[in-house]
């Protein structure tokens, strides 16, 4: 068995912004030469999040409202106390961004079939950052198979 890894980064535009990742995937399978086997994607911040879901535009709206309900960036949430706590001075008042991310999760694994990651007719990955916007979202892709 193979295990390639390698970080992708990804810049963003909004304050909540959906990023359509899946062909970068790919060609990270396609460069490890694997046909068979998993690619597991990690997002490597506690403010963005990844999903594996449609990628139609008037999907990714409802989505963002759905996020803004569910943790509304108002709120108020103790974690945005900056003065009580240690932080560096371009700490962002973020909680509701964290409270997001513990929401969608940090991670996927797609099954490699074929040489092709194995996503259904209307599937994509998609990074979702929920602090943005934001330059150099990283994320790592660990290819294993055969």
């Amino acid at each position: 068995m193979q295990i390639v890894s390698h970080y992708l980064t990804f810049d963003t535009t909004d304050a909540i912004d959906i990023v359509d990742i899946t062909s970068a995937i790919q060609q990270q399978v396609d460069a490890a030469s694997i046909t068979q086997g998993h690619v597991v994607i990690f997002s490597c911040h506690t403010t963005t999040a990844l999903t594996v879901n449609e990628n139609e535009d008037r999907l990714l709206v409802d989505i963002k409202t759905y996020l803004r309900k569910l943790a509304p960036p108002q709120a108020r949430y103790l974690h945005n106390d900056l003065h009580l706590r240690d932080v560096p001075p371009d700490e962002p008042i973020n909680a509701h961004s964290h409270l997001m991310a513990m929401t969608l999760g940090n991670s996927e694994t797609v099954p490699v079939v074929d040489g092709q990651l194995a996503l259904g007719t209307y599937q994509s990955v998609m990074l979702v950052d929920l602090d943005g916007p934001r330059q150099g979202r990283k994320v790592l892709i660990q290819i294993m198979g055969f």
